[in-house]
C-alpha cells in the first residue's frame, strides 16, 4: 500500500509539473493581457504551450495552425515528452507530408483548459499557489481560439495560410474562420461539426460521471491530496474509445476472439481481446492526462454551437468569408457523421464561401483522420497546393 501511494505522489508531481513548466516552448500573459472568457471572467495571468515545425518565410505567410482533439496535445511531430511515443499527426505534418514542413511554419498550441503546458485546472493558480481544480474557469472553444489568436500576435504573425484540425480541433478550425475570417486564408476541418449532438453530450456525461464518481477525485482536489482517480478516467477513456472506431473495425480487429486462451474463464477478467484492448487504452491514458482536464474540455465541446452565436442560422457565420475551406467526412464515422459535414457545407455555400467537400469511404470510423489513410493524405496535400499557388506561396521558405 506504501508503495502505491508513493506512485500516486510520483505521478501527481509529474503531471503538476508538465502543467506548470512544460517541456515545449511557453508564453506568459501576463496581468495586462487577460483571456476574457465566455465564461464572463478574465483568466490573468495565464500561459500557453506550443510546439513548431518548419520555418516561417520572410513574409509570413506560410503558417499552419494545427489544432489539436480532446486528448491530443501540442505535440503534433515530435516524441511525445510523456509517453516517449511519436507525434499524434506524424502521418500528416513533416517533410514531405501533406502538411510539409519543408514548405509550411505549423504552430501547435495545447488548448486552453488542457494539461500539456497550458493554463488549466492541473495548472497553478498564482493567487493560491495551489492547482487550481474546480476553481477554474469553464472554457468553450471560442476562448481557445481566443487564446491561439493571442499567441499568433505574440509570435508576431498577422495571418494563417491555413488552420486545419480533426473532432474538437475541427470545431476550433470552424470558430477561427467565424472569429477571424480575415486572419485564415484556407481551412481544413475535418470529421467535425458545428454543434455537439445530444449522443455525444450524453456519451460525454457517461465520461464525466465516470471520473466524479471516483473516490479518488476528492471533488477534484485530488492533486492536493495526492490521490488520482485512475479507475474513473480509465472508464471514461474506455468508453469514449469505442466511439472513435467503428462496429466493422472492432470486429476486422478483435472480432470475438479470446485473450490468451482457447476458453472463457467463467469470470470477469478480461477474456475477450477487446476487452483487454479497452483496458490498456484506459490505463495507458490516465498516465498522460488530467482527470479535471478531461471534464473541462469535453464540456467545451459539449457547449460548442456555432449557429447559436448568430441568430440560430449558420450561414450568417460564414457570410463573404474569404477563407476556402475543404471539409472532410468518414462514411463509418457515427460521432460526427457525413451529415453534419453536409450541413456545413451548405451553411458555406449559403455564405458564398469557396468551399470543396470530401467524404472518405473507410471502416475506420472517426479515428480515420489519425490513422494511415491515403486518400485524407491525397486530399490534403492537393488543397493546400492549390491554395499555396493561390496564396503565391512559392515552395521552401
Amino acid at each position: 500500500m506504501a508503495e502505491a501511494n508513493l506512485t500516486i505522489i510520483r505521478d501527481s508531481t509529474a503531471r503538476a509539473r508538465e502543467a506548470d513548466s512544460p517541456r515545449s516552448p511557453v508564453v506568459h500573459f501576463g496581468s495586462d493581457r487577460p483571456l476574457r472568457l465566455d465564461a464572463g471572467v478574465e483568466l490573468s495571468p495565464f500561459q500557453i504551450a506550443y510546439q513548431t515545425y518548419g520555418k516561417l518565410d520572410a513574409n509570413r505567410a506560410n503558417a499552419v495552425m494545427v489544432c489539436h482533439a480532446l486528448t491530443g496535445d501540442q505535440h503534433v511531430a515530435n516524441v511525445h515528452p510523456v509517453t516517449g511515443k511519436p507525434g499524434w499527426w506524424e502521418t500528416m505534418v513533416g517533410p514531405g507530408r501533406p502538411i510539409d514542413t519543408d514548405r509550411y511554419f505549423v504552430i501547435s498550441a495545447n488548448v486552453i483548459g488542457s494539461c500539456m503546458g497550458t493554463s488549466g485546472p492541473s495548472s497553478t493558480n498564482p493567487a493560491t499557489g495551489k492547482p487550481w481544480g474546480l476553481a477554474f474557469p469553464v472554457v468553450t472553444v471560442r476562448d481557445m481560439v481566443n487564446a491561439q489568436a493571442m499567441l499568433l500576435d505574440h509570435l508576431g504573425i498577422e495571418s494563417l495560410f491555413a488552420v486545419a484540425g480533426g473532432s474538437l480541433g475541427g470545431m476550433q478550425v470552424l470558430q477561427w474562420t467565424a472569429s477571424y475570417p480575415q486572419r485564415v486564408f484556407a481551412a481544413l476541418p475535418i470529421a467535425t461539426g458545428t454543434r455537439h449532438s445530444a449522443q455525444n453530450i450524453a456519451f460525454h456525461e457517461v465520461g464525466r460521471q465516470a471520473v466524479m464518481a471516483d473516490p479518488e477525485w476528492r471533488g477534484g482536489r485530488y492533486l492536493l491530496e495526492h490521490t488520482n482517480p485512475r479507475r474513473g478516467l480509465a472508464v471514461a477513456r474506455m468508453g469514449a474509445h469505442i466511439t472513435y472506431l467503428s462496429d466493422a473495425a472492432l470486429h476486422r480487429k478483435f472480432g470475438r476472439k479470446f485473450q490468451d486462451r482457447s476458453n472463457p474463464t467463467f469470470s470477469f477478467d478480461a477474456d475477450f481481446e477487446v476487452e483487454s484492448y479497452l483496458r490498456h487504452q484506459g490505463s495507458s491514458f490516465v498516465e498522460r492526462f488530467d482527470a479535471n482536464s478531461y471534464l473541462y474540455l469535453t464540456r467545451a465541446m459539449d457547449y460548442f454551437d456555432l449557429a447559436a452565436d448568430y441568430g440560430g442560422v449558420l450561414a450568417r457565420a460564414f457570410k463573404d468569408t474569404p477563407t476556402r475551406f475543404c471539409v472532410i467526412s468518414f462514411t463509418s464515422d457515427w460521432l460526427f457523421p457525413t451529415s453534419e459535414s453536409r450541413a456545413i457545407v451548405h451553411a458555406l455555400n449559403a455564405g458564398g464561401a469557396r468551399v470543396s467537400f470530401a467524404e472518405i469511404t473507410t471502416d475506420k470510423g472517426h479515428d480515420a483522420f489519425l490513422l494511415d489513410e491515403p486518400e485524407l493524405f491525397a486530399i490534403v496535400r492537393g488543397f493546400l497546393d492549390a491554395a499555396g499557388k493561390a496564396r503565391g506561396l512559392n515552395g521552401k521558405p
